[in-house]
């Protein structure tokens, strides 16, 4: 009995339990805004909400998708190529990057993106613990669907392919919005060691809410990891394409969500999630072992 009451103790010792937080918020300035009164208080709240997130220990926060304004791909205009900025060096990752610093967290930051020759990308930028930039993904997968999503006027698709990122305490990788509809990068992630996969995103209420809760859970349980599924709230004037739902939500290898935000409110979502459950799943589920590569070749001919 004791031996076996000493065991218990350590393995929980020695789990692997990483605390992360996800942030879904509203816009925070009247539509008639500037560009730059409109960044600075989309900045000004989440830094508050990261903030907020450090005082319940976590050590990862991800933010929403082009967290610092609003879902301005509602439209199609030039205006929005002034909210690009060059990562790392623009000002966004380095109040972030300082941020990181303080308060001993890891960022997942995603913000409009201009690369030096002018091309513009949808992107994410991790930055760890220690103020350190580690990187950034691009979205690889650009929808153009009316009415409202005209990301092809705004972003180059992705050309990074699906790098992971590792903390040291754990290996991340990110997916942004649109990309959680195709489950190939999903797979490249696990196989790449990804255990924990954040997708920013930004999708509204009646276009793809029912695919909300089917396809990261099945990310999850296809690949043995954990998602970390982040949506904005809210209806955003002037366009009013619908009800930014929320909801952004945790769910582990078995595909359960364990944790969910609200669907109307901002809210920093803050959950543990135990690591050790990943080999515990795999071994129950083969995924990885049973593949078929050889017979795989028609998924990527053009």
């Amino acid at each position: 009995m004791w031996a076996e009451y000493s065991l218990a103790i350590i393995r929980g010792l020695m789990s692997r339990i990483v605390r992360c937080s996800l942030i879904q918020a509203t816009n925070a300035a009247p539509p008639d805004s500037s560009l730059e009164v409109t960044k600075k208080a989309m900045l000004d709240k989440h830094v508050a909400y990261i903030e907020q997130a450090a005082q319940a220990d976590a050590q990862i926060v991800c933010l929403q998708e082009i967290f610092y304004g609003p879902y301005f791909c509602a439209e199609q205009t030039t205006k929005w190529y002034d909210f690009t900025e060059p990562i790392p060096d623009g000002p966004t990752i380095r109040l972030m990057q300082d941020l990181a610093r303080r308060l001993h967290i890891a960022l997942i930051v995603p913000i409009y993106e201009i690369e030096q020759d002018g091309v513009y990308y949808n992107t994410a930028a991790v930055i760890h613990n220690d103020g350190t930039y580690l990187g950034k993904y691009r979205k690889t997968h650009i929808p153009h669907v009316a009415p409202g999503f005209w990301e092809k006027f705004y972003f180059r698709p992705g050309n990074l392919g699906y790098p992971i990122f590792d903390l040291g305490f754990v290996k991340i990788g990110v997916y942004i919005c649109y990309d959680r509809h195709f489950p190939e990068g999903a797979r490249a992630l696990g196989l790449a060691g990804a255990e924990i996969v954040f997708n920013p995103s930004a999708t509204v209420a009646g276009l793809s809410e029912y695919l909300w809760k089917l396809e990261q859970p099945a990310h999850a349980v296809a690949n043995g990891y954990f998602v970390g599924a982040i949506n904005r709230v809210g209806t955003e004037a002037p366009w009013n394409i619908g009800e930014f739902y929320g909801q952004s939500y945790f769910c582990d290898p078995r595909g359960r969500i364990f944790a969910q935000a609200a669907r109307d409110k901002d809210e920093v979502l803050t959950a543990d999630l135990d690591l050790d459950m990943i080999a515990e799943v795999r071994k129950t589920w083969q995924f990885f072992r049973d593949r078929r590569p050889d017979m795989y070749g028609p998924l990527v001919k053009a």
